[in-house]
């Protein structure tokens, strides 16, 4: 195991999941996002704790995604939420995977990939109300959803949205939230009084489970409150599930007026004594913390000085530190640095957080069964 890595601590997630649960009461369906290898926690590992603790669905954003669940004997449902290529269709209906769909040309072609297939593609139809990314306009809704019923390969599972504002309580914003839902709503309705099921109602994302009880339809998506990260007040507690760890590799005296690193961006302002870290940018650890984040050792916080290279940087213990070679360092972790001070610091979100951390880095996996190594 490498010094710098990762721990996942899956009965984090677990307890996560069931504050959901508890949160939306036994009806909805909870389909949790493994997109971007989970958040980077890891997709198939990720994916078999949720269904174990009682998700019912699961989402990606690529095909190859899908793919990588089903190799690991993931037959749960599985939604695509991003459009694939027409020349990927055919792995879509070989997977089993559920895409979103929004318009005649591309629910024609996913027909003629079922058909050659010999087999029937359940779709999910996307509504657009105020994201501007995908999806048909409410006022589309009931034809789609016609040109869905028409193909003989074809099923209409679902109709979905995506809420842009769920996760600000500001008023312009609920508001804005509110709106979009009053246009879902209407967009249903249309494919209602048209004669046709529009099957799972989902739109509810983080924000949308923790402000907005009216958008939980059949099923929520929440993505990153489930990895331990809240949208805001009145969340359910969760705690995150990612921990980043390194060790102290190599103790330096370093003499005031010293400089340190690419750049000579910082030189000691007394004597002082460094440690080198063996994680850097090429980590997770982005160049753009260089002077303005802390690493964690022995419950204390020491800055990180200079700039943060590809594979190492360094942190400033003082003249007298009570650390010894080898010393564990949190990156970021519950109770020490949490991934959201890291994303504040570089005026993000966790999730870039999360989902940067490199494959290079090793994940281990804890719960209450013990540790399994990635």
């Amino acid at each position: 195991m490498r010094a710098t890595r990762v721990i996942i601590h899956l009965d984090r997630f677990r307890r996560n999941l069931q504050g959901v649960r508890q949160k939306i009461g036994p009806k909805p369906r909870i389909c949790v996002p493994v997109k971007a290898d989970a958040y980077g926690h890891g997709a198939a590992q990720i994916a078999a704790t949720a269904l174990d603790a009682g998700a019912a669905w699961l989402a990606v954003a690529t095909v190859g995604e899908g793919a990588e669940l089903r190799e690991a004997g993931i037959g749960a449902p599985i939604l695509l939420l991003s459009l694939p290529l027409p020349e990927e269709l055919p792995e879509v209906v070989s997977l089993g995977l559920i895409p979103l769909v929004a318009d005649r040309d591309f629910i024609r072609e996913a027909a003629g990939a079922a058909k050659n297939a010999g087999k029937t593609l359940e779709v999910h139809l996307k509504i657009d109300t105020g994201m501007g990314r995908q999806g048909c306009s409410p006022g589309e809704a009931a034809e789609m959803a016609a040109c869905i019923v028409r193909e003989k390969h074809l099923t209409l599972g679902g109709t979905a949205t995506h809420l842009a504002v769920a996760d600000s309580s500001a008023p312009e914003d609920a508001a804005y939230t509110k709106k979009q839902l009053a246009r879902f709503r209407e967009g249903v309705e249309g494919i209602r009084r048209a004669g046709f099921d529009p099957g799972i109602l989902h739109g509810a994302n983080s924000g949308g489970v923790v402000f907005h009880e009216d958008s939980w339809f059949d099923m929520v998506r929440p993505g990153i409150l489930l990895y331990g990260y809240s949208p805001g007040p009145g969340a359910p507690e969760v705690t995150p599930v990612m921990e980043f760890l390194t060790r102290v590799m190599f103790m330096k005296k370093v003499k005031q007026g010293e400089a340190v690193s690419y750049g000579r961006t910082w030189t000691a302002p007394r004597d002082t004594v460094l440690a080198t870290l063996p994680v850097g940018y090429a980590d997770g650890l982005f160049r753009g913390l260089s002077g303005k984040f802390p690493v964690t050792i022995k419950g204390a916080r020491y800055p990180l000085v200079g700039r943060i290279c590809m594979d190492q940087c360094m942190a400033d213990l003082g003249p007298d530190p009570d650390i010894r070679r080898w010393e564990e360092v949190t990156i970021f972790g519950p109770g020490t640095v949490t991934a959201a001070e890291m994303a504040a610091a570089l005026g993000t979100i966790p999730y870039e957080i999360t989902c940067n951390i490199n494959k290079r880095v090793p994940r281990m996996y804890l719960d209450s069964r013990g540790s399994v190594p990635r």
